[in-house]
């Protein structure tokens, strides 16, 4: 029997703030060293006060209003009371019934998933078990990090869903700069609630802890549903529990009962004051809220008319991106395409010492020739450009390879004064600091357009590969495509291949 799955999600994410939540401890998640980070606040000894990190606060509140949230102009902390060994105060300073942000949403495919509310606590340490022992080590660094909360309503319907809200999530969080988000690292970690139902009411819900992985939340939630499908279809009923993911085996196991909210026995946290967030201090946080990845998704399909493959890539890349649409400022700058195209592209005009205003000397191409020449500058980036991420970061990248200077080369490329392959060979050279013409000059790369000088050449290839020129004239094209390998060969790329065929066409013929 098939039934509906209706999933919610949790969804943990460390902020990205100087200190800890409620003390002025680093908040620094590569530290390696355990229990360094640490004072008497974030370790609850007694005697000590919590003192509010506002940062952590605008944060959280940013982060609501990018998903259309509700701003209430009352908030307040409370205590959740709980024991665990990695809790050094026996409990956490949460959120209740009101926290900071409620009842948004995130558009995805046309709909929206309703989100109940993004509230803020503070984290819990982390607790190691050395493999080999009978004993676990506690590590407190993490204790008190700015810890913000989402829960979304089960609005989610497959794990496929689950998983790209998941990721749209975590780019949002990226481009608002309130968190790295790095999985990894444990910046960002997802609880899944699933149950099953006929119809849409709820079934006996299961909770899937601690997800660190946008892979291990797809595999959990599909393997729980052919679970709980078997339970189901045994006329068994399905446990309300807290399970956990073993990843190594591909199954969810069974951690512990289920807590209801009665559990933690919330009460107002004692220690700290009732917040009063008033419009001017709302306005300036939504100021501060930049162009979101959905924005920006449409902008560059529209502005640039990209592929959708192409533009995931921008929009994933955040930083990629930005440097594209520099590379693209200083192409516009220097094209002047047909009116009607983009207002950007406007002919920009200039006051000449006779008073006559006049248009300044720029390329004159169509529409379609600047989709080519955008639609290349794009290709060289996600190739060739980001092929060098992995030595240095993208940011350190700009530093080196301006975007002045790459423009420069993707217009050589355009003009066909250098070939790909030569590309190839100067943007290495590039991230010295040159600019490509300097490396073309200096290395003597400067494109072979001489028609003599390219007959005396493919004549000689001609000469040395005879058995190629037969197999060319019984009809074989990939001799033909060998020889303009070895005359590119012969002129080190620096022959415009579609020149090299026309006139190798023509001396074979004339054989």
């Amino acid at each position: 029997m098939k039934y509906n799955p209706i999933i919610g999600l949790e969804i943990h994410v460390e902020l990205r703030t100087k200190s800890k939540m409620f003390c002025g401890c680093v908040n620094d998640s590569d530290e390696r060293h355990p229990n360094v980070q640490i004072c008497p606040i974030c370790l609850g000894h007694p005697g000590t006060l919590p003192v509010i990190n506002k940062e952590a606060v605008r944060k959280v509140i940013k982060t609501g209003l990018a998903l259309n949230c509700q701003i209430p102009e009352v908030s307040k902390f409370d205590r959740k009371n709980y024991f665990y060994p990695d809790l050094p105060k026996g409990y956490q300073i949460s959120q209740y019934d009101k926290p900071f942000c409620k009842e948004g949403y995130l558009k995805m495919d046309g709909r929206k998933i309703r989100i109940t509310r993004v509230h803020l606590e503070e984290d819990t340490g982390k607790l190691i078990h050395p493999e080999g022992v009978d004993y676990s080590l506690v590590d407190f660094n993490r204790a008190g990090i700015p810890l913000m909360e989402l829960v979304t309503e089960p609005d989610i319907t497959s794990a496929k869903e689950a998983r790209i809200f998941a990721e749209e999530l975590q780019l949002i969080l990226c481009y608002l700069g309130v968190s790295d988000a790095d999985m990894e690292k444990g910046q960002m970690r997802v609880e899944v609630n699933i149950s099953l139902s006929k119809s849409k009411k709820l079934g006996t819900k299961v909770e899937i802890k601690n997800l660190n992985s946008f892979r291990s939340v797809e595999k959990a939630i599909d393997y729980e549903i052919k679970r709980q499908t078997e339970v189901l279809n045994e006329d068994k009923k399905v446990i309300q529990e807290t399970r956990g993911w073993n990843e190594a085996k591909g199954i969810t196991v069974s951690q512990r009962k289920k807590e209801e909210s009665y559990d933690y026995r919330y009460f107002p946290e004692p220690d700290l004051p009732t917040l009063h967030l008033n419009k001017r201090f709302i306005q300036e946080i939504k100021a501060e809220i930049p162009e979101l990845p959905q924005q920006r998704r449409e902008r560059f399909a529209k502005e640039y008319n990209l592929n959708e493959k192409v533009v995931k890539i921008f929009i994933s890349n955040k930083n990629l991106g930005e440097y594209f649409e520099k590379v693209m400022s200083e192409l516009i700058n220097w094209v002047n395409p047909v009116r009607g195209y983009n207002d950007k592209m406007k002919v920009q005009r200039r006051q000449t010492s006779n008073g006559v205003k006049e248009t300044e000397i720029k390329e004159k191409i169509s529409n379609q020739e600047f989709l080519k020449l955008t639609n290349l500058a794009a290709n060289y980036i996600i190739t060739d450009f980001w092929s060098l991420f992995g030595k240095v970061l993208i940011k350190e990248l700009e530093g080196k390879i301006s975007p002045e200077n790459f423009a420069e080369m993707i217009k050589m490329i355009y003009k066909g004064e250098i070939s790909s392959k030569i590309a190839k060979q100067i943007l290495p050279e590039m991230l010295k600091g040159a600019d490509p013409s300097h490396i073309i000059e200096e290395k003597g790369l400067t494109q072979v357009s001489n028609v003599l000088e390219l007959e005396k050449i493919i004549k000689d290839v001609i000469f040395k590969n005879q058995k190629a020129v037969e197999d060319y004239k019984k009809g074989k094209e990939s001799a033909l495509q060998f020889l303009v390998g070895q005359i590119m060969a012969a002129t080190r790329g620096r022959a415009k291949p579609d020149i090299v065929q026309k006139i190798l066409k023509k001396e074979l013929g004339s054989l």
